[in-house]
């Protein structure tokens, strides 16, 4: 039974989402949705001694109310260097911060990306190489689009050839399930409640942080201290 999931791209994101994206077969990046500003579609936490830090990748949103995902520019080339900079400085002590940074810091130094959603997903390709997720990464703009919220997203899933579509919990507000029952589609929840604790710098622990933390202060036991990347 092939298994699917249907997200928006994020900058760097959390554990929970790699392990969504590693409990599917494919996993398709939702960035035709219209873009909204303050999400996390274009920033994320990292922990600092002064607390948790927001990283923001600035986007050309002036003028442009309904642009999509897929469409915002980012905004400028100079928050790369920050961003390295924020993250050299806060995770320098972390035991794994060396091996991480030899394939993390060209991503950020040499790479020139001028497209949010081709940025968001370039990295989050190589976080999945480095924890061995070995499922197929597509486009939403890959397949045909239909109207209606759940349709689309089950429309997307046989498109993809998928028996199950697993969703993020934040969706049960809007998700109409018959049309998954409708169309022979099995919908399943995802559940991201029960993380382990890791060994973590600054102060008390925050689950809620982008991935890159985790792989700092663990390395290649990251994979022990989430529920579906196999170690």
């Amino acid at each position: 039974m092939k298994k699917v999931a249907i997200l928006q791209s994020n900058y760097i994101p959390w554990k929970g989402y790699f392990d969504l994206i590693a409990s599917v077969d494919e996993f398709i990046l939702y960035d035709d949705m219209q873009y909204t500003r303050r999400d996390w579609r274009n920033r994320n936490q990292i922990k600092t001694p002064q607390g948790l830090q927001w990283l923001t990748v600035p986007v050309q949103v002036k003028g442009k109310y309904h642009q999509k995902i897929r469409e915002t520019e980012i905004d400028g080339t100079d928050w790369a260097q920050a961003h390295w900079k924020a993250l050299a400085q806060n995770y320098r002590r972390a035991p794994h911060f060396q091996a991480i940074a030899d394939w993390l810091e060209p991503l950020y130094i040499k790479q020139k990306q001028h497209n949010l959603s081709q940025l968001n997903r370039g990295l989050i390709e190589a976080v999945c190489h480095y924890l061995g997720i070995k499922t197929t990464l597509r486009n939403s703009w890959d397949y045909t689009l239909e109207e209606g919220k759940t349709e689309r997203l089950a429309s997307l899933c046989q498109q993809a050839g998928g028996q199950e579509y697993v969703s993020g919990p934040a969706a049960r507000d809007y998700i109409v399930e018959k049309v998954f029952q409708d169309m022979g589609i099995r919908l399943t929840w995802f559940e991201y409640s029960g993380y382990p604790e890791y060994p973590q710098l600054w102060g008390p622990f925050a689950h809620n942080v982008s991935i890159l933390d985790l792989l700092f202060n663990c390395g290649p036991e990251a994979p022990r201290h989430m529920k579906y990347v196999r170690p």
